[in-house]
């Protein structure tokens, strides 16, 4: 693509936009490590949600959509859609009690939850696990957008690519902490909603599309791989039985629970984790996670979907692509490439804002996914394990180390890649079966260090095992029957490493229930036995029907405004309203309940207060 003067100038001041209020924490972040992992646990709700939704709109995340749509139709989305339950669960069961337990990153629970070397032993692994290994392949992963992003638009191959967003960001990773990287996302993401909903437009008056009525006249007619129709947004469980269970009967009844995935994680975790943690309050941490999840599902897909389908018209099969870009790298090529590839139809200026937001959604996530992993490195594992009583100074200095570390692995990682959505299913069947005990930890006193080291072992070697199989042919079911069978097989290990493996000490569940004050029924054993008090007054954010009501009508609300979306594009006017309705009497319900668990609290209450208050109150 031929960029003009004016589209580098625009892309430039976006990019200095965005990265320039980050020089204004680097001092901050120099003081230690709580404020350059934790941004000193002062983050309000309305930053902390905007990182959030930031980092997880990334250069591959259109891609990634654009790939789905054009192989499964709008309704593959459903193997992300499903993740709604994960993320309201997390809002109304767990933001609360991350917050309460003042850990400084998520892998430091493991110490407080749980007692022996097999605790540490874990919170040492899992470092270098997530921080490391799966840190580096979700990075390498949106680096690889990033390269078929500019192998379209400036011809760049991979190298040169990965050079740029190496000098781009590792100063400011370096330099900023997490206070500036929030600053950062907070900016981003207002630039790469403008660009997205400028794609879509742009997309739309392609004479071949002929805006919305052409598009979805065209595409009514059309079938895609195994006669699917590109529009629905429910499978069709008429005619393709076996796509309907994978991408939405498997979703909603087992992959939302059982799977961890970053962002998505059951319970919460990763950068989610880090974001309530850094949090003011109890109640920043869960209007922050809400925010989240209602910009995540709501405000961002259908500009991707408009710009995925627009594609499927302008390019049907690869070879199109290829043609129209005779210079793109065959390697890169593929059908999450369909996005970039549309944007050769958006206009002087445009280009330029295209450019800046895509940088920016690129540098939002790596930006995120360093500090991050380097929190990890830095703070479960050389602190923890190797150097125990250096200065904050020094491990500021070893976080940056790590970071430009991080930055030179995924760089290397991104060389083997080939597509986002072969990432994503990896990432998906390797987490696979772990999912419901990160859920059940913080309410069940029997889950033990043993329970984790095993789900997270026997996950792996069954997934490595599936793929030898299918690699000789041996076994050659589709993915979601490898899925069922590794959330099989794990769940069965570690619930019986629960009664099995040996237990954690009486004192340290004492004090974890003390601390964190989970409720229901699943402590009621380590309450007689100490004789503690049932934590109730003060508490009523706690209800579990109450918590139940709102992860219920959150849901709907998410999912019946994102429909209601669609069908507006789509010109359906009586499904529309009737989803909108659906969706302001959901709300509806969603903001009593919420004003039922937060709104009654005494706001001199020491458990409302940040950690610090918390601390020396007890004390």
């Amino acid at each position: 693509m031929h960029i003009q003067p004016v589209d580098w100038i625009i892309a430039f001041l976006c990019v200095s936009i965005c990265f320039v209020p980050a020089f204004f924490f680097a001092r901050r972040a120099r003081k230690n490590t709580t404020e350059f992992f934790a941004s000193g646990r002062s983050v309000p709700w309305w930053l902390a949600g905007l990182s959030m939704v930031a980092t997880t709109f990334s250069s591959d995340t259109p891609n990634l959509v654009t790939d789905i749509v054009r192989r499964q139709g709008v309704a593959g989305n459903w193997v992300w859609w499903a993740f709604v339950l994960t993320g309201l669960s997390t809002v109304f069961f767990y933001a609360q009690l991350w917050r309460r337990s003042g850990v400084l990153t998520d892998l430091e629970f493991y110490e407080l939850r749980y007692s022996g070397k097999a605790a540490s032993s874990l919170r040492g692994f899992r470092a270098v696990y997530l921080g490391l290994l799966f840190n580096v392949l979700i990075m390498a992963n949106v680096n690889l957008a990033a390269c078929k992003i500019a192998n379209v638009l400036f011809g760049w191959p991979r190298w040169e690519t990965l050079l740029f967003v190496a000098v781009l960001n590792i100063f400011f990773a370096a330099e900023s902490g997490l206070w500036g990287v929030l600053v950062i996302d907070m900016i981003q993401f207002f630039v790469k909603m403008t660009a997205v909903i400028a794609a879509a437009y742009f997309a739309l008056q392609v004479p071949q599309v002929g805006g919305l009525h052409g598009m979805v006249a065209k595409l009514s007619v059309m079938k895609g791989p195994e006669g699917i129709n590109y529009l629905n947004i429910l499978p069709d469980f008429s005619n393709n039985w076996d796509l309907a269970v994978a991408v939405f009967i498997l979703p909603l009844a087992v992959q939302w629970w059982s799977v961890w995935y970053p962002g998505a994680e059951p319970g919460g975790g990763s950068y989610i984790a880090q974001r309530m943690l850094a949090s003011k309050s109890e109640k920043d941490a869960l209007g922050a996670v809400l925010f989240f999840n209602l910009a995540h599902y709501v405000l961002r897909p259908w500009p991707w979907i408009i710009v995925g389908l627009c594609s499927i018209i302008v390019y049907p099969q690869l070879s199109d692509i290829q043609h129209a870009f005779p210079k793109l790298d065959p390697s890169l090529l593929g059908h999450d490439i369909a996005y970039p590839a549309m944007l050769k139809f958006l206009p002087v200026g445009f280009v330029g804002l295209m450019i800046g937001g895509l940088i920016a959604a690129s540098s939002s996530t790596i930006l995120t996914h360093l500090n991050w992993g380097a929190s990890y490195l830095v703070h479960d594992f050389y602190r923890r394990f190797i150097r125990a009583d250096a200065t904050e100074k020094h491990y500021v200095g070893v976080g940056r180390l790590v970071i430009v570390g991080l930055l030179v692995c995924s760089a290397l990682t991104t060389l083997v890649l080939d597509s986002a959505k072969d990432t994503f299913d990896i990432i998906l069947q390797v987490g696979a079966g772990t999912g419901l005990l990160y859920l059940t930890r913080w309410f069940w006193w029997r889950i033990n260090a043993w329970c984790e080291i095993v789900a997270m072992v026997s996950s792996f070697l069954v997934s490595i095992l599936l793929l030898v199989f299918k690699k000789f042919s041996i076994y050659t079911a589709a993915n979601h029957i490898d899925l069922l069978i590794t959330v099989a097989v794990t769940t069965i290990c570690w619930l019986l490493a629960a009664f099995l493996a040996p237990q954690t000490d009486q004192e340290t569940l004492v004090d974890f229930y003390t601390k964190v004050r989970p409720p229901g029924p699943g402590w009621e054993k380590v309450r007689r036995d100490a004789n503690l008090p049932i934590h109730d007054a003060r508490d009523q954010r706690d209800n579990i029907p109450l918590s139940l009501l709102g992860w219920f009508t959150g849901s709907i609300l998410i999912w019946s405004a994102l429909f209601t979306v669609g069908n507006f594009l789509y010109g359906r006017m009586e499904a529309a309203a009737m989803l909108l309705v659906v969706a302001l009497l959901s709300g509806g319900v969603l903001l009593w309940t919420l004003s039922r668990l937060w709104g009654g609290g005494d706001p001199d209450d020491e458990s409302l207060l940040p950690i610090e208050a918390e601390t020396a109150a007890s004390v």
